[in-house]
């Protein structure tokens, strides 16, 4: 049986920590093209289950167990050339939905081997300027506006 398409409806979490670093991952298969965790909603998932469920698959963690929080921000942008042949004929734009994971301290990461090749750890400019994606780029530099809003209990 074929491969069901994808839906063109994804989250992009960013995992970051009080002090503001990053953790980003190395896709497998493009080396080189680093990124926070993104991922496809499946179909009669929310966008919080599709979140939680991405965490647990790319980095082992339990995002449950931390603060994760829809940022209500979304994205649409084309989709790479590359990887179109995942959706349906004629699907070329991806609506991304934004959400942050903040963990106490960095953690170890227990990466997916078949998607990620490696992680690090960044001082969030430094996450943002190794992103491929746009997007992923301009969510890590609102991280200190959403943490001053956090700290304000403007949500």
């Amino acid at each position: 049986m074929d491969k069901p398409y994808k839906i063109p409806v994804s989250v992009l979490v960013v995992i970051y920590t009080p002090d503001l670093q990053v953790l980003l991952l190395e896709r497998a298969d493009h080396p080189g093209y680093w990124q926070s965790v993104t991922g496809s909603q499946n179909p009669g998932e929310t966008l919080r289950e599709t979140a939680l469920r991405e965490v647990a698959e790319e980095t082992g963690l339990a995002a449950g167990q931390f603060e994760l929080s829809d940022c209500q921000q979304q994205n649409t942008y084309e989709i790479y050339p590359e990887w179109r042949h995942r959706y349906a004929p004629g699907v070329h734009t991806n609506t991304e939905h934004v959400w942050r994971l903040q963990l106490p301290a960095p953690l170890p990461i227990k990466l997916a081997e078949r998607e990620h090749l490696r992680y690090a750890w960044h001082p969030y400019q430094e996450a943002a300027q190794r992103c491929f994606s746009p997007s992923n780029a301009a969510a890590i530099l609102q991280l200190p506006q959403w943490a001053a809003n956090k700290d304000s209990g403007q949500q």
